[in-house]
C-alpha cells in the first residue's frame, strides 16, 4: 500500500485540473483493501474512489482521502463451448483489456475500444459506444465493502445496469470498491457493425474482422474526439436523454432533422450532441473552457481553465437546451 499526502491531482484527471488531494492511498491487493476498510489502517474521510479520472470534474482541492485501486492481471478463467470467460483487475487500463481480447480473437468488447479509464470503473458506469454496452458481457463483479471490508460478488442482474449507470452509481454509490470483473466473450464473434459509419470504415480496412472493427472504432474516435493527453476533456459530458414518445413527436414536428432512436425503456433517445450543436455551442469558448469543434458533447480545458469555469459552461449549455428543446440534459461526468 502506498500513501501520499498533499499530492497534485493534475495527472489523475483527464481534464488536467491541478487541484490537490489531502491524502491518496494506492491499494494493490485484496488483502490491503480489506485491512483498510476493516479499520486496521486509518484514513481521513470523506473517501473518493478514483480510477482513470476520465469521468470526473474536480472543482477544488479534495479534503479527504482518494483511493486508487491498482489491482492487476488479465486471465482466461474458463472456456465453455464458444464462450470464453475472462477476468481483469480493476487497475487495468480498459483499452489494454480490449486490445488483449481482440488480439486473442475474443469478441464482445471491440466496439468499446479506446474508451478512457480503468476496468474498475466499467461496471460502475456501464460504458457504451457504437451500438454496444459492457453490461452485455459482464458476468460478475467482485467488490469490497468500504463500510466493513467484507468481500461480495455481484452477478449481472444484481449490478442493476441501466443506461450509463448501475447500482454502484445508485443505491450502493460509494459503498463498494470494485476489485475484479469477469466477462463472457465469444471465440466465434458476431461483429456489431450497425452503428453509424462502422460498416463503411471496416470495409476500407479490408473487411469484417475483429481486428479491423477495433481499428475502425479507434479511427472514428480519434477523428471525432480530442486526445486528453493534448486537450483536457472527459469524453461525453452529458448522457443522451430519453424522453416520452409524445415529446419526441412534438420535437420531430418542430425539428424534422433531430435524431431519434427507440430505447429499450419504451421511450425515445435523443442525440444530446445534436441539440447542443443546434443551440450554437459547438466550437465555442467561454474563458478557458470550451466545446470541442468536432463533437459538441465534449467540453474541453483549452488551457488553464478552472473546474468552476467548466462547470459554469456546462450549466449554460444545459439551460440553453432546456430553453430551445424543453429537454433536460443529465451529466455523465461526476462533479466533485
Amino acid at each position: 500500500m502506498l500513501i501520499n499526502k498533499n499530492i497534485s491531482l493534475k495527472h489523475f484527471n483527464t481534464f488536467g485540473l491541478d487541484y490537490k488531494a489531502e491524502c491518496m492511498v494506492r491499494v494493490r491487493t485484496k488483502k490491503e483493501a480489506v485491512a483498510l476498510f476493516k479499520g486496521e489502517i486509518s484514513f481521513k474521510k470523506p473517501l473518493l474512489i478514483l480510477g482513470g479520472g476520465s469521468n470526473i470534474l474536480f472543482t477544488g482541492d479534495f479534503k479527504g482521502t482518494i483511493l486508487l485501486p491498482d489491482f492487476k492481471g488479465i486471465r482466461i478463467e474458463k472456456k465453455e463451448g464458444r464462450s470464453v470467460i475472462v477476468s481483469a483487475g480493476a487497475g487495468i487500463v480498459w483499452d489494454k483489456l480490449v486490445e488483449w481480447t481482440t488480439e486473442r480473437g475474443l469478441g464482445g468488447l471491440e466496439n468499446l475500444s479506446l474508451i478512457p479509464g480503468k476496468v474498475g470503473a466499467v461496471p460502475v458506469q456501464n460504458i457504451g459506444a457504437y451500438g454496444a454496452e459492457v453490461k452485455d458481457t459482464i458476468i460478475k463483479v467482485r467488490a469490497i465493502s468500504v463500510i466493513d471490508g467484507s468481500v461480495r460478488f455481484f452477478n449481472n442482474k444484481e449490478c442493476g445496469f441501466g443506461y450509463r449507470t448501475s447500482i454502484f452509481k445508485g443505491s450502493e454509490k460509494g459503498r463498494y470498491l470494485v476489485t475484479r470483473v469477469w466477462f463472457r466473450l465469444s471465440g466465434e464473434p458476431v461483429l456489431n457493425l450497425n452503428y453509424g459509419s462502422l460498416n463503411e470504415e471496416v470495409a476500407k480496412l479490408g473487411g469484417a474482422t475483429l481486428k479491423n472493427l477495433r481499428k475502425a472504432v479507434i479511427h472514428i474516435r480519434q477523428n471525432k474526439l480530442p486526445d486528453p493527453e493534448v486537450t483536457g476533456n472527459a469524453g461525453s459530458f452529458y448522457k443522451n436523454p430519453v424522453v416520452s414518445p409524445q415529446l419526441a413527436d412534438i420535437l420531430k414536428k418542430r425539428f424534422p432533422q433531430i435524431p431519434c432512436y427507440d430505447d429499450p425503456s419504451g421511450g425515445i433517445k435523443l442525440a444530446a450532441g445534436w441539440m447542443i450543436e443546434h443551440c450554437g455551442w459547438k466550437g465555442r469558448r467561454l474563458g478557458k473552457a470550451g466545446v470541442h469543434e468536432n463533437q459538441a458533447l465534449v467540453l474541453i480545458n483549452t488551457g488553464e481553465a478552472s473546474g468552476k469555469e467548466i462547470l459554469d459552461l456546462s450549466e449554460k449549455i444545459r439551460a440553453s437546451v432546456m430553453e430551445k428543446f424543453g429537454v433536460e440534459l443529465d451529466r455523465e461526468v461526476v462533479v466533485i
